[in-house]
């Protein structure tokens, strides 16, 4: 007999969150320690989301999406989570660039950046200095329509080496291009560049398992394997949801699913305003990416002067284009050491990443996708031999993740590794407007980066939550 994930749960619950992604898991937390009845649901048979990992024989562990975040990390994980979590968040300081306009090692920090613009690329002092103050006062109420080239053009008129510079990690981080407003590249650029590159050193299983510890303290009923495949709405308010095929009455609903999908899968497009419908139908998608994930054999060391961050291309320039394109030239390598699993086997990892278009995946057939794959991890070894010389000999196990990996995980609309564009954040803050009780959390807009975006927008929604359930009435039942 199959088992019922959703056996004891209650027929109502304060409010239900729907996806537990960082935003969706911070969400439930602070609504928790709050006091309300919460329930969190993942359609995964693990939490998560893309903060999360995978195991392969010979006891490798691969983290999915842990390379890097912005300070602002630990101070959100102190506030919201708690100080176990916090006191395991490091920094990076071998942050490495290679490509044909430059090649360089950096802490990637202001003070580091400043001496690097300067001496190296030869920036007067007072522009730099400018550049980096009009970056950080920036912030989602500005001009929205400089975009991010525009804003390079201004401070460094012709320099496309300084463009490249500052512009891909930024990308590697959440997706954002030249042509994005230059305020999505502004406000992350300034959270990285305020103490540097951080990791959470235990590895993403650790710190989902320390976080689904803390929600339990916290009074949150938490269930895997549990699909929402319905967001009941009745008289312009939230009545519950629908899951596995059961409907459980609530007051408020947080989805940590794609806006795309919240809006019109869940919801239904019928139980919104028409104007705001266009205005959704017109959020573009974030792009997608590849992920080539490499263990080494046992015994086998990586030199860490290889550094932990490495991003690499073979391209004249640096163009979007070029970045999503299927014959790759760009690359984020991410090493992994065994101090990033200090408590289990002494392994390395290495995992490469690439932004990537849905389209260049979506259609194959399964055995087109397989060769595609292979073709992926081939060339991302001879892309890594040369920082890791005879790496293929070293190499114990390696596997591809596609735009279609991440969209069966996650069920990510086109596998957006990101959420939406910029646009979309407007859309996701609107959302309670419509329905009462309906919110939204999760890689939209993305106006911080990744890890630190997402938790930081579950905790703007979960505070506007606590304050609609102080205020509203219990529901009708269904």
């Amino acid at each position: 007999m199959p088992k019922d994930f959703l056996a004891g749960v209650q027929p109502e619950y304060d409010v239900v969150v729907i996806g537990s992604g960082l935003a969706g898991m911070t969400s439930a937390n602070i609504l928790g320690r709050a006091g309300h009845r919460v329930l969190l649901l993942e359609q995964h048979y693990k939490f998560g989301g893309l903060a999360t990992w995978f195991k392969r024989p010979g006891g490798h562990t691969f983290d999915i999406s842990l390379h890097g975040f912005p300070y602002g990390m630990l101070k959100s994980c102190r506030r919201y989570w708690n100080d176990e979590i916090s006191s395991n968040i490091v920094q990076l300081k071998n942050i490495r660039f290679d490509n044909p306009m430059f090649s360089l090692t950096t802490t990637y920090n202001r003070e580091d950046f400043t001496a690097l613009l300067e001496s190296r690329f030869g920036i007067p002092r007072e522009s730099i200095t400018q550049f980096f103050d009009t970056a950080r006062g920036m912030n989602f109420y500005d001009d929205q329509s400089m975009t991010t080239r525009e804003l390079f053009n201004k401070f460094f008129p012709g320099r496309e080496d300084i463009a490249r510079l500052l512009m891909e990690p930024i990308t590697y981080a959440n997706g954002s291009t030249l042509e994005d407003p230059a305020i999505t590249y502004g406000i992350v650029f300034s959270n990285f560049m305020a103490k540097g590159v951080f990791i959470y050193e235990g590895g993403t299983d650790d710190l989902v398992s320390k976080m689904q510890a803390e929600m339990t303290r916290n009074g949150v009923d938490s269930r895997i394997k549990c699909d929402v495949s319905k967001i009941l709405v009745e008289n312009d308010k939230i009545r519950g949801v629908e899951v596995n095929g059961q409907q459980i009455r609530c007051r408020a609903v947080v989805s940590n699913s794609n806006l795309r999908s919240t809006i019109f899968q869940l919801v239904g497009q019928e139980k919104f305003d028409p104007k705001f419908i266009q205005e959704a139908q017109a959020v573009r998608l974030n792009n997608s990416s590849t992920q080539v994930y490499m263990a080494i054999k046992p015994g086998v060391e990586i030199p860490e002067s290889t550094g932990d961050l490495l991003f690499c291309s073979t391209a004249d320039a640096f163009r979007t284009d070029l970045l999503l394109d299927r014959n790759i030239t760009s690359r984020t390598f991410s090493f992994y050491y065994p101090r990033t699993r200090p408590d289990g086997k002494q392994r390395h990892a290495i995992v490469s990443s690439t932004n990537a278009n849905w389209s260049d995946w979506a259609e194959l057939d399964e055995q087109a996708y397989k060769e595609s794959k292979k073709e992926l991890v081939e060339t991302t070894l001879d892309a890594l031999e040369k920082y890791v010389p005879n790496c293929r000999e070293k190499v114990e196990w390696a596997e591809a993740a596609t735009p279609r990996t991440f969209h069966h995980y996650t069920k990510h609309v086109s596998g957006a590794s990101f959420g939406t564009k910029f646009e979309g954040l407007a859309v996701s803050r609107a959302l309670p407007q419509q329905i009462q009780g309906l919110y939204h959390a999760g890689s939209v807009g993305i106006i911080m980066s990744g890890w630190l975006g997402a938790i930081n927008y579950g905790v703007i929604v979960s505070n506007e939550v606590d304050q609609m359930l102080s205020k509203s009435a219990l529901p009708t039942p269904i």
